[in-house]
């Protein structure tokens, strides 16, 4: 106990931001034991305010009760009134308050999904009818075609769903396709004080565009013509066209609270979603201190898919976020469109780049002065190289281009600066981190996006030009080339695409699988203009974004369609089928790449790979999990018990878990063990996995093995015969490796597959050993 408060301490003191309200009182959320409650008090909130007002400072109000997927409360307290609360004998946990941030149309057509198919997934499923799609996120911007709900049937009998009404959102605006629209801002609020209504809307709309884009993702409707400024011109869709939607808007202009995004999850469920999607993460701590992964196992506990982004720290390892494995976690990949504008320099190179700009362009054939930000005189090198406010000098920069670098604010607000200073066109350049991963983005101003490599040249022939005696100083113009489609390689692991391994539990492998998240055309609201800098007044129905925030509804709207095909399905036996199928190779038949360093990607980057929803409709067997197989899961992660029920509200009995097995023993569609190097040359260990028919009766499955290098890999039976479909056939995998040579706090990764094949289905698991030297 003593153990969990200092780290309690420390987490409040990371985790959470200061208030505005009160610097002494921060935001937490207490779970309580829900069967306690005094039969003197009518209500839960009754009680719950009845036990803030023994605490010795001024009584706090309670800023959300959750009665759904979590038994308890949230309130401003101090750091002294929250240990207090933590001896209250009906208090399991007292969890400090996280800030998540926002993770941020060919796509269809791109993954297989075709309208004009008499058989497949959008058929089988009836594009998703009837199920209900809820999107926590920056809510919703309801007039827009992609929310049409022309053609569809009444609104489900079964759900239980409220339109939130204001002044700026009536009723009138939700309908048989946006069945339900809520907002939740009391923990901003608690945080930030009241928001302010003149930027913000104290209602479901959506201000920022990324929770209209992410809703028309997972289930748009069809809506010819879309674009975004000319370009990728054609039909949008959504992955389930005839879903419904359930807008829950959790995210303000300074973040996504905790306390907000767990009311968010209490109410989806409760009114009745089917599948959950959230293109939101933040900091990864212990399951039991995560609201997310608290929300979401109390979402599929009810047998509601969650989908979540993964983050875009990549391409970085360890970067991954919303690891629970009771969760989908999608990464992002290319499509098979880009959006080229090459650098013209003028010594005649040509640098590769990529742009969405529609206004006035350059003048074709002129080429325009070019100066690079850090080298200006009369800055400090390192702002005015990223082009920050007030860094730039108008006098050096009117009437020229800049190389502005990546990094600390927004590539659009780059551009906005080097407009306001003079400039006529910018080229961001990527560092050393960022590799060769390109986004494209609607700038302000003519400007497009290179790599590392094409940056340093630049900045090389800048630096040369500028030295050199002859008259001749730098130039360059930009060639924007509108849309091309057909791009090969595809898919590409996305630069940006946070990476495992998995930071909390290594044993389960993350991401779960990538979809596309690069250059994503969708849905937009009408009053914010395609770049998000304030002072841009265009306007369009459709924008262009790139993040794993757009490849996670991609996921959640396939969830949709398998559940409308297999109504039977539990979440597991949905994120199985979209592992077991996915794919690893690229539209030349060769090994997916990684867009950061050009190099062959590995399962880190994609877990089990990019989702192939035709092959996911039929994968011939599932790896299920039960609520209870993650009870166990958590009991061999050595959480104590009131961890336990704080995750899944439910008391656990451990000792039978831990003699039954170990944490890489979950039901999992994915294989990961890490060795530690102890000065033993042979090291081993075991995994038991149980799967389910669902293809064939009277099948037989036989086992190909492709080991990691230096490991001995068997499996136990070697054939799985099943009788009937629904039926269970349980086998063992041994791991043999040995010890390889590694320095002090080293790490060797290797990976392999196996593979359960009747001849017409192949059901796909990745094998990844990690040997460890200890320090």
């Amino acid at each position: 106990m003593a153990l969990f408060f200092f780290f309690f301490l420390f987490l409040l003191t990371l985790l959470s931001p200061s208030s505005s309200n009160d610097l002494n009182s921060l935001t937490y959320i207490i779970h309580v034991d829900h069967e306690a409650k005094p039969s003197i008090f009518p209500t839960h909130r009754h009680w719950y305010t009845s036990s803030l007002a023994s605490l010795t400072s001024t009584t706090p109000s309670i800023i959300h009760t959750y009665d759904t997927v979590f038994h308890g409360f949230s309130a401003r307290l101090t750091s002294q009134d929250a240990a207090q609360l933590l001896n209250h004998p009906h208090v399991i946990s007292v969890i400090p308050e996280q800030v998540r941030h926002l993770h941020t149309t060919r796509s269809p057509e791109f993954l297989g999904l075709r309208s004009t198919d008499k058989a497949g997934l959008l058929e089988e499923s009836d594009f998703g009818s009837d199920l209900v799609i809820g999107v926590i996120d920056t809510g919703i911007w309801p007039e827009r075609p992609s929310f049409d709900d022309r053609g569809l049937g009444p609104v489900p009998i079964r759900w239980k769903g409220q339109c939130i009404a204001s002044q700026d959102f009536p009723t009138t605006a939700c309908n048989r396709k946006l069945v339900g629209a809520r907002f939740f801002c009391g923990g901003y609020e608690a945080t930030n004080g009241k928001m302010n209504e003149t930027t913000e809307f104290r209602s479901p709309r959506d201000s920022d565009g990324h929770g209209t884009h992410t809703a028309s993702i997972s289930a748009g409707r069809y809506v010819f013509p879309a674009s975004t400024l000319g370009y990728a011109r054609g039909l949008a869709a959504g992955m389930a066209p005839k879903a419904r939607l359930a807008a829950y808007k959790v995210c303000w202009n300074s973040g996504c609270y905790d306390s907000d995004i767990l009311a968010a999850f209490d109410t989806a469920v409760a009114d009745g979603v089917d599948v959950i999607s959230l293109s939101v993460g933040g900091v990864v701590v212990p399951y039991y201190l995560d609201a997310i992964a608290i929300g979401a196992f109390g979402a599929i506990d009810r047998g509601i898919f969650v989908s979540a982004s993964a983050g875009n720290g990549g391409p970085g390892a360890l970067t991954v976020t919303n690891v629970a494995p009771w969760m989908t976690t999608v990464g992002a990949g290319t499509i098979d469109r880009d959006f080229p504008a090459n650098v013209k320099l003028g010594n005649g190179k040509m640098i590769s780049g990529v742009s969405v700009y529609g206004g006035p362009g350059l003048d074709p054939g002129r080429m325009y002065p070019l100066v690079y930000g850090g080298s200006l005189l009369g800055g400090d090198g390192y702002s005015s190289s990223l082009c920050l406010e007030g860094s730039l000098d108008p006098n050096l920069v009117k009437g020229k281009i800049v190389l502005c670098d990546r990094g600390i604010n927004s590539r659009a607000t780059k551009g906005e600066i080097v407009r306001k200073n003079g400039g006529l066109g910018m080229i961001i350049a990527n560092g050393v981190f960022d590799g060769e991963g390109l986004v494209a983005d609607c700038h302000v101003l003519p400007a497009t996006s290179v790599g590392a490599s094409g940056g340093d040249e630049i900045r090389r022939y800048i630096s040369e030009s500028s030295k050199s005696r002859s008259s001749k100083k730098p130039t360059a113009t930009i060639v924007f080339k509108g849309t091309r489609l057909g791009i090969r390689p595809a898919p590409v692991v996305a630069s940006f695409s946070a990476r495992g391994p998995n930071p909390e539990t290594p044993d389960i492998l993350k991401p779960d699988v990538i979809a596309p998240g690069l250059n994503i055309l969708a849905a937009w609201p009408d009053r914010i203009g395609p770049s998000g800098v304030p002072s841009d007044n265009r306007r369009t129905e459709f924008n262009i974004l790139s993040g794993t925030s757009m490849a996670c509804p991609h996921v959640s709207g396939l969830a949709a369609l398998l559940k409308a095909s297999h109504p039977d399905w539990s979440p597991a036996a949905i994120r199985s089928a979209l592992m077991t199928t996915a794919y690893r190779v690229d539209n030349r038949g060769e090994a997916m790449m990684d867009e950061s360093t050009g190099n062959t990607s590995s399962v880190m980057d994609y877990g089990s790979g990019h989702v192939h929803p035709t092959k996911a409709m039929d994968p011939g067997l599932v790896y299920d999990i039960t609520p209870y197989d993650y009870i166990n899961f958590l009991c061999n992660s050595n959480y104590t018990g009131a961890n336990i029920v704080t995750i899944t509200r439910r008391k656990a009995d451990c000792d039978g878990a831990r003699r039954a097995g170990h944490v890489g023993n979950l039901n999992y569609p994915s294989f990961s063990v890490v060795f530690q190097q102890y000065g033993e040359m042979k090291m081993s260990t075991h995994f038991i996995r149980t799967v389910t028919n669902v293809g064939d009766s009277d099948s037989v499955y036989e086992i190909k093995i492709s080991p990691p290098r230096g490991t001995t890999v068997t499996v136990e039976p070697e054939k799985l015969s099943f009788r009937r479909v629904g039926q269970k056939l349980s086998f063992v995998v041994r791991v043999k490796a040995t010890e390889v040579k590694l320095s002090p706090g080293a790490t060797n990764v290797e990976t392999g597959h196996i593979v359960w094949s009747d001849g017409k289905r192949n059901v796909t698991s990745p094998l990844v050993v990690t040997l460890q030297q200890p320090l």
